[in-house]
């Protein structure tokens, strides 16, 4: 006797999108858009010839593109002297405020001593102060150091922030002090625990705060006016202000947008390729809260 059950039919998952999480990616989608449009239209504007319009809807797409502003911009200003005093500022400066803040970050985090909440606390409130009020001392104490005019007044009144002090302490924090225990019955010295046990841990915040420093002094436009007099010590940003402002009556915006694009390259660079560093320390630090 043959059996007349039909066969059973798979059923396919049902994707159900709720709409809530639909009204949160259109929100995240317009404002990519709208974050990445003013570097789409600053990339377009600095292909386009000096005659023609920048506004309207089709400003977007240059109807001749040419790299003639780019050409100017390096004949007008020393380009390659500022682009080399920005990389050496930025990349020193990082360096040194990232190894200073780790150590003192460890300092407060893994030590005891006299004073160490009152010393953290006035650390902490040395974030009031807004940088413009120590221009007038940074710049008398430069002066009589004879550092105007050189690289050491962009580097040395910065090497460490509290902001930068108080991020690394806060990670520090969460490492195991029953290794730095064990590790000094080994005979391992407090730098040497320091150097070869803490850094690696804390490469993600590292890379993270690695970044925002670069940045921060990258972009630096207030120091290196204040303390740079000639034009061959310029950053980039400053000599880039420096540009003409008017030429046969009117802006030329596709000069300066080509200038800017010269000093925003760099930046998206060294983002892309320290990413990956800063989603693993989200990670990490999702993890340990």
């Amino acid at each position: 006797m043959t059996s007349t059950l039909a066969p059973t039919r798979e059923r396919r998952p049902v994707l159900r999108v709720q709409p809530a999480r639909l009204l949160i990616y259109a929100v995240l989608i317009a404002w990519c858009v709208l974050s990445i449009f003013p570097l789409l239209w600053m990339a377009g504007t600095s292909l386009k010839p000096i005659t023609e319009p920048i506004g309207g809807l089709n400003s977007m797409i240059p109807n001749a593109p040419t790299l003639d502003n780019y050409v100017k911009v390096s004949t007008l200003l020393p380009l390659a002297r500022n682009t080399l005093n920005s990389v050496i500022v930025a990349t020193t400066s990082t360096l040194i405020t990232v190894f200073l803040c780790a150590l003192a970050g460890f300092a407060f985090a893994k030590y005891e001593f006299p004073g160490k909440t009152w010393l953290f606390l006035l650390l902490i409130g040395t974030m009031l102060i807004p940088p413009e009020a120590g221009l007038v001392p940074t710049f008398l104490i430069m002066r009589q150091l004879g550092w105007i005019n050189t690289y050491w007044s962009l580097i040395i009144p910065r090497a460490a922030t509290a902001i930068g002090i108080f991020y690394m302490r806060q990670y520090i924090t969460s490492f195991p002090t029953e290794v730095m225990e064990q590790a000094r019955l080994d005979g391992c010295g407090e730098f040497r625990i320091f150097w070869n046990l803490v850094l690696p841990v804390v490469t993600p915040a590292l890379a993270a705060w690695a970044t925002l420093a670069f940045i921060a002094r990258w972009n630096d436009f207030m120091y290196p006016l204040l303390f740079m007099t000639t034009k061959t010590m310029y950053t980039l940003m400053v000599s880039i202000s420096k540009l003409p402002v008017s030429e046969s009556l009117s802006t030329p915006w596709p000069v300066i947008m080509a200038g800017s694009v010269i000093a925003v390259f760099p930046l998206i660079v060294i983002y892309l390729v320290l990413q990956r560093f800063q989603v693993t320390g989200l990670q990490v630090g999702a993890v340990k809260g």
